[in-house]
């Protein structure tokens, strides 16, 4: 484990130490907040940066530093995304860029198919940043509770509140209503309904 000590001396070994064993973390964790590679990579940028500005900030005793770090992360991207925002709004002439997919990266373990990423983008985008965030330390990044509430500097009732809503805002964006007898839904596999007697 790497001692807090050096990393809030400010020891270069002792953050070069950091960043090898939770770049990918980090990495994997912007992915999924921000469904982009290449802002992804722009985030672990930032979150490194920060995380040394902030050093001093790290608690003197306690275990891994991957939820601070997350925590880190998830403060950089939605920073990020605000800039992006009102960069949009501002200047509205200009077109986004093509997102071309880096099929050569394999960084990160990889949300297996690009499909089922937009498919996962889409539907958090119908949740509040808030529950968007709790969802991705929980659930993806694999964080408990505990852990969750010190990365985002809230109370654990909140972690779990917030995660509750999400899980069941996200239940009801994946169901399909026009979906046919049959089609999967979340895994299982629907049957079609016997037609009743008076309505054939």
């Amino acid at each position: 484990m790497i001692a807090r000590a050096r990393l809030r001396a400010g020891d270069e070994s002792a953050f070069a130490e950091l960043f090898d064993q939770y770049a990918q973390a980090v990495y994997r964790h912007a992915v999924r907040l921000t469904g982009d590679r290449s802002t992804a990579e722009d985030v672990v940028s930032a979150t490194f940066l920060q995380a040394w500005r902030l050093r001093e900030s790290i608690e003197a005793d306690g275990g891994s530093l991957r939820p601070w770090l997350l925590g880190v992360a998830t403060n950089t991207a939605r920073n990020m995304t605000r800039k992006a925002r009102r960069l949009e709004r501002v200047l509205p002439w200009l077109s986004r860029p093509d997102v071309t997919p880096d099929f050569a990266d394999e960084v990160a373990g990889r949300v297996d198919d690009a499909g089922r990423l937009a498919l996962a983008v889409a539907a958090l985008r119908g949740l509040r940043t808030a529950e968007r965030e709790v969802v991705a330390l929980c659930v993806w990044a694999g964080l408990d509770y505990a852990e969750a509430a010190e990365a985002l500097g809230i109370p654990i009732g909140t972690v779990r509140s917030r995660l509750s809503r999400a899980r069941e805002k996200l239940r009801k964006l994946s169901r399909e209503p026009d979906r046919a007898p049959g089609q999967l839904d979340g895994g299982r596999i629907h049957a079609a309904r016997p037609a009743q007697e008076g309505n054939r």
